[in-house]
């Protein structure tokens, strides 16, 4: 019994430091497919062959009751520690060449997800590659502002400069 209570405390602190977690089921993968996946996703998650009983109970006292139904079968989680889109990606490509991985939800910034929207988060781009364009779009608009500020002054030079040769040849 202790080792079911500490295995539910391990479990419920996962789910709280995690900031997103990720529900799959993995029927019918081999060791070798699983030990690939959890390689594939190491550096954003960590991704735990679970007990559903024990798990449901660890998700609730988390405050996560979404995946209460979805618990059946053989369950395994991604908690998440980096980049949820990262981990969506790489379960998702998982998925694609190993058929038998399911991926069924999950919950990310206080709200469960459904499988779809998981598959939806896999599409976004990932962290990297939004702040390169943020970076992008601010050098952008710090350049379009630099060349404003000096368009009128150099206006203002060459407005100065027709006068002063006007000015001479009129002498």
């Amino acid at each position: 019994m202790a080792n079911k209570e500490a295995s539910v405390a391990e479990l419920t602190e996962l789910f709280r430091n995690s900031s997103a977690v990720l529900l799959t089921e993995y029927r019918g993968l081999t060791v070798a497919q699983l030990k690939q996946l959890r390689t594939n996703i190491r550096e954003h998650a960590s991704y735990a062959v679970v007990k559903n009983t024990l798990t449901k109970i660890a998700a609730n006292e988390a405050g996560i009751s979404s995946f209460d139904d979805e618990l059946t079968g053989p369950s395994a989680i991604a908690f998440v520690h980096g980049d949820p889109v990262a981990v969506a990606k790489g379960l998702r490509d998982f998925a694609k060449a190993n058929p038998l991985l399911v991926i069924k939800g999950g919950y990310f910034d206080g709200n469960p997800l459904t499988a779809a929207e998981v598959i939806k988060l896999a599409e976004l781009e990932s962290r990297e590659v939004l702040l390169g364009k943020l970076a992008g779009a601010f050098k952008a608009s710090l350049f379009g502002a630099a060349y404003m500020f000096n368009a009128p002054l150099a206006q203002a030079v060459r407005t100065v400069d027709a006068l002063r040769e006007k000015q001479e040849s009129a002498n």
